[in-house]
């Protein structure tokens, strides 16, 4: 390949130079194109050597061609990657201009309150909190926020869970005096097994013989019963112990708390009902200080002209339903 390429260079050279200025224009454009497609190569290439090739007018052509898509695929991916990076940017804006405004909310509502609606706030959170029903955290229902009723039914909710753990450790207590009991009277029984004895004479010789019970034979099945049965629910128990004991270390929260929390709280919507009464006087009015203050100015102008439109109109009233006065004559 390359001896024929200088074989062609060899023959151009020989030729006689072309004087036709369209030929020498198509072989601008295309030493033109050619350059074009090697630096394109070369960008594409640039670890590597560029792999050879025929250099003909077909090849030239499907380079070009390349080329072009290539490009035109280049600018497609800049254009997606801008309005990716353009609809990324407006997602941050608008997420970091909702977490201020609802910061700001936060903090006027802090800054309003009031000294036993912040006491009330402070303890409903660490009720929360020690209810593990805190924003956040794992307990179902928390989605919508934390809410008196959601704090009332987890309250609820544990109330129960202890009570029912009195009655398992009291069940287990019962059951631990049964065993003890049936432990002292087994240790009984086999004490009186053991020194029982019968005395009987023969030729003049004392001889110790066992008097086996009649009812030592079902007692026997009985008690080997039991204490299978004991034996199969002991680890049972065991848990069940162990379970009781890490229940009873939760925090225990009184009625009389309850109640203090729940005075608190309709306090506070008590005082949430007055500010909402006051903000209706301001509903019509544009969330701007400046167009609110002309939109109240406007209103008392208006009222102004009312109230005067509204004398006049009674004063004309009484002048035309007042009699007329006969005027008296000078002397």
């Amino acid at each position: 390949m390359a001896h024929r390429r200088l074989q062609q260079e060899h023959a151009l050279q020989n030729q006689p130079p072309i004087f036709s200025p369209s030929v020498a224009r198509a072989a601008a454009s295309t030493a033109k194109d050619w350059a074009y497609v090697d630096s394109w190569l070369k960008q594409k290439y640039s670890t590597t050597a560029v792999p050879p090739f025929e250099r003909n007018a077909e090849t030239l052509r499907m380079l070009l061609a390349l080329v072009a898509a290539n490009e035109a695929a280049d600018e497609d991916r800049d254009q997606l990657a801008r309005a990716e990076e353009a609809a990324l940017q407006e997602v941050r804006s608008a997420t970091a201009a909702k977490e201020t405004v609802v910061e700001d909310l936060l903090c006027a509502i802090e800054d309003n309150l009031t000294k036993e609606g912040r006491a009330a706030l402070d303890s409903m959170a660490g009720m929360a909190v020690e209810l593990g029903v805190a924003a956040g955290s794992d307990h179902p229902n928390t989605e919508s926020g934390i809410t008196p009723e959601l704090l009332a039914a987890r309250f609820i909710e544990l109330q129960a869970s202890a009570v029912e753990v009195d009655r398992a450790t009291a069940r287990v207590e019962v059951l631990h005096e049964y065993v003890r009991h049936e432990t002292a009277r087994l240790a009984e029984l086999m004490g009186s097994m053991h020194g029982q004895h019968v005395t009987g004479s023969a030729d003049e010789n004392e001889t110790n013989v066992y008097a086996l019970d009649p009812e030592m034979a079902r007692l026997n099945t009985d008690t080997h019963i039991k204490i299978t049965k004991m034996e199969g629910q002991l680890p049972q128990l065991e848990q069940q112990v162990t379970a009781l004991n890490k229940m009873s270390q939760m925090p225990t929260v009184t009625v009389d708390e309850v109640k203090e929390d729940e005075d608190e709280y309709l306090r506070v919507l008590a005082r949430k009902k007055d500010l909402d009464a006051q903000l209706k006087a301001f509903a019509g009015l544009p969330p701007d200080v400046d167009a609110a203050r002309a939109e109240l100015e406007n209103l008392r102008n208006e009222l102004r002209s009312l109230t005067d439109r509204r004398d006049n109109n009674f004063e004309r009233l009484v002048e035309r339903e007042s009699p007329a006065k006969p005027r008296r004559r000078m002397p």
